[in-house]
């Protein structure tokens, strides 16, 4: 969330900023008029309270005195209702002000080039280069079926479309990359392992951003007197482990691998990559979490990216970074980066991964706040989070890049002391 004063003190610029996203943002301009009524407000109350308890005082000496209190009585005794009227009135107006700022999206940073969309975002890098395959290339649905490791009709048949059944191998490939992506993470990058709560409130769903913007995106459970849903990321339950702490300064940055699976109904997205398992209501992600100091958060962003890079880089699968531009940008992030992982079955580049800074967007929504010095006042931390990585999407990359012409495919080397296998056929 945007910090009020901060968006009235420079509304043109805020507005110039935001509307590089594409977006008409003038309903901003509202908050210059509710906040000088806020204020006028809350001038207006305090003086009555003084005159209240002012009056008071009077009131009490009066009678402590045996003298008449009439006079005051008389002059107070609206005073009451008054306050009252007026403190429902800037209740009102902070509400407005609350839910103004609670649609309104991330500031850009700087560096986030211009473009009205993702056919902007900027490559920065290309690691690798595609295969070139003596055979006709196959996708991952034709070869999981053909393997029986991919099971979409009885997927179907359980729960609906976008759901699918992995098997024999095809469970132990998804099983081995979370495990591998954990270990390298843990192990190698320093992060703290967490497997957090599966199902989120929708305090935590508005911390991070996902309410009340994309409500309609998330599976709510028929629980009575219960706001539960299902987690869309492991981004949502990880942030929310500090929501209304504040954090030792001298703790971070502090770093989680965090493990879950993850549910979104994709609502605005029928007919997009309906085949397959590229975009579905259920799949498991390996996620990146940083807490961070405000100076140090875009270099730990940098951090992040090459951290979720290696797991790529080990598995030898190639794949472009790219800067996502203005219009492209997740609602609360301030700059992200993609990982673009090469798709032979599509011929194309696609999303594996995003890594992203949210500064202080979330940590205000959240208030998670840090103490430099046990004198110090508190600040506001800054919120990153990656992909390391999304491990259906990692599985495609898998299938479609290491297939072989029989049709079996070969388990990458990194892969190998956890599948106990070579080849999936």
């Amino acid at each position: 969330m945007l910090d009020l004063k901060f968006v009235t003190e420079n509304m043109d610029k805020v507005i110039e900023n935001l509307s590089k996203r594409q977006g008409d943002f003038s309903y901003l301009k509202e908050l210059e008029i509710l906040q000088e009524e806020r204020k006028n407000i809350i001038v207006d109350v305090e003086s009555k309270k003084a005159l209240r308890n002012e009056s008071s005082k009077k009131i009490g000496e009066l009678k402590r005195n045996k003298q008449d209190a009439t006079h005051i009585l008389e002059q107070v005794k609206d005073l009451g209702d008054e306050i009252k009227t007026m403190d429902d009135k800037l209740k009102v107006i902070e509400e407005k002000i609350f839910d103004i700022l609670a649609i309104t999206p991330n500031m850009l940073h700087e560096s986030v080039p211009y473009g009205e969309d993702e056919s902007k975002n900027f490559e920065i890098r290309k690691v690798g280069t595609p295969k070139t395959f003596n055979f006709k290339v196959k996708d991952h649905v034709e070869l999981g079926e053909q393997l029986g490791i991919l099971d979409f009709e009885r997927a179907a048949k359980i729960t609906g479309t976008r759901f699918v059944v992995d098997k024999g191998l095809g469970a132990r490939l998804e099983r081995s990359l979370i495990q591998f992506m954990m270990d390298m993470h843990a192990l190698n990058h320093g992060y703290e392992e967490v497997i957090p709560p599966f199902i989120v409130n929708d305090k935590s769903m508005f911390a991070t951003g996902q309410f009340p913007k994309f409500r309609e995106d998330s599976f709510k459970l028929e629980l009575k007197d219960q706001n539960y849903y299902l987690n869309p990321t492991a981004e949502v339950p990880t942030i929310n482990l500090y929501r209304d702490e504040i954090i030792d300064g001298d703790l971070l940055p502090l770093k989680y691998c965090s493990y879950t699976t993850a549910f979104r109904s994709e609502a605005g997205s029928a007919g997009r990559d309906t085949k397959g398992i590229l975009r579905q209501h259920q799949f498991n992600k390996v996620e990146l979490i940083k807490f961070t100091t405000p100076e140090s958060s875009y270099d730990e962003l940098e951090r992040m990216l090459l951290n979720s890079e290696e797991v790529l880089k080990q598995l030898e699968l190639p794949y472009r970074v790219v800067a996502l531009c203005s219009g492209d940008m997740g609602f609360g992030m301030a700059k992200t980066y993609d990982l673009e992982v090469w798709l032979p079955g599509q011929d194309k580049y696609r999303e594996i991964g995003s890594i992203s800074n949210a500064e202080d967007f979330q940590a205000r929504r959240a208030n998670i706040r840090f103490k430099r010095t046990k004198e110090s006042k508190t600040e506001y931390v800054h919120t990153l989070n990656g992909s390391g990585l999304a491990v259906g999407r990692t599985m495609i990359a898998i299938i479609e890049n290491y297939q072989n012409e029989d049709g079996t495919i070969t388990v990458p080397k990194a892969l190998v002391p956890y599948m106990k296998v070579d080849v999936i056929k």
